[in-house]
């Protein structure tokens, strides 16, 4: 009760104070460098692995019906100001809407897209640890600099220990300095932020 009101309070004042005059700015540049749909929806496992659509800023060109492949370095498809919504994570602001719906909280293991899940779900046998709570716009993993491409199966067994041990001990503090470290990732940067 105490989450959902946390993340219910800060989701309401994001989205009133900041997103309520970023969003037309954003999706301004976003349409002034390629077209196609201001915000990318992509289904991803939310808790219980029940998949919801999750919000973000498109970030690359648009491709009707393209297949999942997950974002590399330099890679071709992002565009200028999709680096600049990466690299500051200004991407993932429109999920407060998926807060305020109940499909994601504030902190929580990042959502993965769901062909990742299928990859993953039987090479870590815990990885089903992680469907336990809601999933969050920023978690432990990511606020410790375990984001961005997955190519090797240790880098995600690394992020999944980071989101079991969120899953056994979240609190209120932990939520509260987990944001905190996602903001200083923020202004400083990240190098895995791509």
């Amino acid at each position: 009760m105490v989450k959902r009101c946390f993340d219910l309070i800060v989701s309401l004042l994001v989205t009133a104070f900041i997103l309520s005059w970023l969003l037309p700015l954003i999706g301004f540049l976003i349409r002034l460098e390629s077209k196609g749909p201001i915000l990318f929806v992509q289904l991803r496992s939310g808790i219980n692995g029940r998949p919801f659509p999750c919000l973000k800023f498109r970030t690359m060109k648009h491709q009707k019906n393209a297949s999942f492949k997950q974002a590399t370095q330099n890679d071709v498809r992002v565009t200028r100001i999709g680096r600049i919504l990466r690299k500051t994570n200004l991407d993932e602001l429109p999920q407060v809407l998926n807060v305020i719906a109940g499909h994601m909280s504030i902190v929580g293991p990042r959502p993965h897209p769901i062909p990742l899940d299928i990859q993953y779900l039987p090479l870590i046998p815990e990885y089903r640890e992680r469907f336990r709570t809601k999933p969050g716009i920023t978690g432990l993993a990511q606020a410790k600099g375990l984001r961005g491409e997955t190519s090797e199966l240790n880098q995600m067994r690394h992020r999944v220990r980071y989101d079991i041990w969120y899953t056994k001990y979240s609190s209120l503090l932990l939520d509260i300095k987990i944001c905190w470290w996602t903001v200083e990732k923020m202004i400083k940067g990240d190098k895995n932020a791509w």
